[in-house]
């Protein structure tokens, strides 16, 4: 639990620059904007890039998957090293890495937390854990360390009353999403965080409780995180950048305005054209997209949120950063 995300953030970017995993894109020629975006993508799932070339909302710009997403923090870190185009992140990751000089701008909303799509607690049917103080002692399995879960875990335990000294006595445990809830059922954790799909699926397989959710500790549905591009890309290619935003921001809203069973047929489709054996079956748990504002609009109460939140855990200092250093919605039809 003392790990910080700064070091987290800060290690991948390190270890990415360093590693060379691959070489920085090379840049389009002199006078032209670059037409073919690269970006990160994840199996059996679309994203609303994705969703926006299928609807052709993107005109003539190109997507270019170079591999799957592991989290936002190795998304920051790909963008801000010019491994790809544009990201997806946790906003107080995004905060984090600002405030340690990763110059990454927030263009539009990228997901969310609501009444049908959310974060939540879970443990198995019939165990003791019921409250805050129940958690003193235990293991919890997250995704990653640093980000949405880690944050929202905290606040529910100090919302509970719990000291530093015993929030410490929480163990976090890392666990990919695709093994969360087999990790739970096997008994080698005592609590997961879920979302979305893996939760839903959870859910319905059976024998698991729900403690607490997201919305409920925050008190309100909220976008919990944001596509962007560093600050040399969007100086480098505005047309780009606007051409993306207005295309994305018109399929979060076709997404949030279409009948669910519509939407999750388009899913399959594009999933099903990309040709990589990739299972759709996950799809028909998607419910919405979580992310509150229409097309995605970003407000200051998304970054405020969370800036307040690493200022009171010591990790930022008051004044530091501010939610206008963070996003644009320059380029969003719908902030107009």
């Amino acid at each position: 639990m003392k790990r910080t995300l700064g070091f987290l953030v800060l290690a991948g970017l390190v270890s990415g620059v360093l590693s060379g995993c691959s070489d920085p894109k090379t840049s389009a020629k002199s006078g032209e904007e670059d037409q073919v975006l690269q970006y990160q993508s994840s199996p059996g799932s679309v994203s609303y890039p994705e969703l926006a070339a299928d609807l052709g909302y993107l005109g003539d710009l190109k997507l270019e998957s170079i591999g799957d997403s592991v989290g936002g923090p190795e998304s920051i870190q790909l963008t801000a090293t010019k491994q790809i185009d544009f990201g997806s992140a946790f906003n107080g990751a995004i905060i984090k890495s600002y405030s340690q000089n990763v110059k990454i701008k927030s263009v539009v909303g990228s997901y969310g937390s609501d009444e049908h799509t959310y974060i939540g607690a879970y443990t198995l049917e019939g165990t003791p854990i019921q409250s805050a103080k129940d958690f003193i002692g235990k293991k919890v399995g997250v995704n990653i360390l640093g980000a949405h879960l880690e944050f929202v875990l905290k606040d529910y335990l100090r919302q509970g009353n719990l000291t530093e000294k015993e929030i410490e006595q929480v163990t976090l445990v890392t666990v990919p999403s695709s093994s969360a809830e087999q990790v739970l059922r096997n008994q080698q954790i005592d609590v997961v965080m879920l979302s979305g799909i893996g939760r839903d699926r959870a859910l319905a397989t059976g024998g698991i409780t729900e403690i607490f959710r997201d919305i409920d500790v925050f008190g309100k549905e909220f976008t919990a995180g944001d596509y962007f591009f560093s600050e040399d890309y969007i100086r480098e290619n505005p047309k780009t950048v606007k051409q993306f935003v207005d295309g994305v921001a018109k399929a979060i809203d076709w997404a949030q305005t279409t009948p669910r069973e519509e939407v999750i047929s388009r899913f399959e489709d594009i999933v099903n054209q990309r040709e990589r054996k990739e299972t759709t079956d996950n799809l028909k748990y998607w419910k919405s997209t979580g992310i509150s504002e229409k097309g995605g609009v970003i407000t200051p109460s998304e970054y405020g949120t969370w800036i307040d939140w690493l200022v009171a855990n010591g990790e930022l200092k008051e004044g530091q950063v501010k939610p206008e250093d963070l996003y644009t919605n320059e380029y969003n039809p719908f902030a107009q």
